[in-house]
């Protein structure tokens, strides 16, 4: 244990962010140097906090099952190689999730029953960047090749995760990412401001030095098949992720100006790296109308913020959440309390309990209102309040209402593979779809989740595939395809 009392006489402190004056005219992280670097005066302490608990309940909240209690005493005891090799011990990426993921784990931990949580994510973050600083993330290639190869299909957190550690039991892996550059949405999807695009290529790097191949530009499906890839390699795995957007049918949704969030920001991802998009999609100047209030919707908010929007609402069907724990959702669950991204702290206005009605057209057929209503929940069903009805201007309107599942023509019908109930596609315990040799990692199988439980998804899957190819296998396999966020 670290200090037995830190959690008692040791307040909460987390890194303080730029500010936001300075960090909405350029497109670097929200945070001053790296994160890790920014917090590392505070955490050691921090760490300290972690109170040795019987039943550390942060591993029930974290899906890769972290040793967080283990790499928390470390960094207090300020042995960083340990706390290094415990932390890779069970995340092939944390400096992806200690930027990204919302963190259930610290909704999890037991100090956060009546007091303030462990700032787990700050410390995991910390040791990583430091290692990367310090030169101490090396690549680690398999001491033989086993002469089995595998086709991984999509560069997101689950392509990545079977890829290194496939590569690393020995397998020659080749990954097939359609777009120009691995990395899917955590390049084309995630803003720089949330997490540079650096941090994502050095990792890319490691990987390329470890033996995996990766394809860029090549659209599984059309150029080259699914048949091809079975007769190509040993084993393939889908992890194509789920990228069939949700749309809003409603009257004037063919007018102008009206976009899915996932065409406004891979533009501005492009551009923030000194790219040139014919044609980009941009806020600047305009009204902007964000429908969707989750973590997809604060990207297109910071984003529009920076290319100097004129005014930006972001609108949510359900009402404002509470700023405390719900009294139905007790601890350890993953509370939907009111949160507030580093977007929302720049600007833009979030509106609650509205629904859109139409959107208004200009003589030109572009979009120049929106009119919506309030809606109130009635027997679990949302009904509109009689005389709520009003018009916002808007010249652009972005639809970040999140993703139905994978795309299913293509590879998907190629291969054969069998769809679950919702559409993804299915598989075994093992993670092999109804196909032999055919796996699914990530939100393909899972259907839209977090990036923890993808990479939790891809370790398993990887030891899945292991065994098929070898016949046994000493990967790991933190979670079963079936495991759900614990929830009441």
């Amino acid at each position: 244990m670290a200090d037995p009392k830190g959690f008692m006489k040791t307040p909460r402190e987390v890194a303080q962010r730029r500010p936001v004056g300075d960090r909405i005219h350029d497109w670097k992280e929200v945070y001053p140097g790296t994160p890790g670097r920014a917090l590392l005066p505070i955490i050691t302490e921090q760490a300290g906090r972690c109170m040795d608990c019987g039943i550390p309940f942060c591993h029930s909240g974290c899906p890769l099952g972290n040793l967080i209690p283990e790499w928390n005493d470390l960094v207090w005891r300020d042995d960083w190689d340990e706390a290094l090799s415990r932390l890779h011990a069970t995340n092939n990426f944390p400096e992806f999730t200690g930027r990204l993921c919302p963190a259930p784990c610290e909704t999890a931990c037991v100090v956060g029953i009546n007091r303030d949580a462990v700032t787990i994510k700050n410390v995991e973050v910390s040791i990583i960047d430091r290692a990367w600083d310090d030169g101490r993330v090396v690549p680690e290639p398999p001491e033989w090749l086993t002469g089995r190869t595998v086709a991984v299909i999509g560069s997101g957190p689950a392509g990545l995760a079977v890829a290194q550690q496939l590569t690393r039991a020995g397998h020659t892996v080749a990954v097939y990412e359609r777009d120009d550059r691995p990395g899917g949405l955590l390049r084309y999807g995630i803003p720089e401001f949330k997490m540079e695009k650096s941090v994502l290529d050095r990792r890319i790097e490691q990987m390329t030095a470890e033996g995996t191949v990766f394809r860029n530009g090549v659209a599984v499906g059309v150029d080259i098949t699914g048949e091809e890839l079975r007769d190509r390699y040993d084993a393939v795995v889908l992890a194509t992720g789920a990228t069939v957007r949700r749309d809003l049918p409603t009257t004037g949704r063919e007018l102008g100006g009206i976009h899915q969030a996932m065409e406004y920001l891979p533009q501005a991802n492009r551009v923030a790296l000194g790219e040139t998009v014919d044609g980009q999609i941009t806020a600047e100047g305009k009204d902007v109308v964000i429908i969707g209030g989750g973590d997809t919707g604060a990207d297109c908010l910071g984003t529009a913020i920076r290319q100097q929007a004129r005014s930006i609402t972001q609108l949510e069907i359900m009402p404002r959440p509470s700023e405390e724990r719900p009294g139905h959702q007790p601890w350890p669950t993953y509370p939907m309390i009111y949160r507030v991204a580093s977007a929302h702290e720049e600007g833009g206005d979030r509106v609650y309990a509205v629904s859109t009605q139409e959107f208004l057209g200009d003589a030109d057929g572009n979009v120049r209102a929106l009119r919506m209503v309030e809606v109130e929940m009635v027997d679990g069903r949302f009904q509109e309040v009689e005389g709520s009805v009003r018009e916002i201007p808007t010249q652009l309107v972005l639809l970040a209402m999140g993703f139905t599942g994978p795309e299913t023509d293509g590879v998907v019908s190629q291969l054969g593979v069998g769809l679950d109930e919702r559409g993804n596609v299915a598989r075994d315990a093992s993670y092999m779809t109804d196909v032999e040799g055919v796996f699914v990692a990530g939100d393909a199988g899972r259907g839209q989740s977090l990036i923890v439980w993808a990479l939790a998804e891809g370790r398993s899957c990887a030891a899945g595939v292991d065994a098929f190819l070898n016949g046994s296998t000493n990967l790991p396999s933190p979670i079963l395809p079936t495991e759900r966020p614990l929830v009441v």
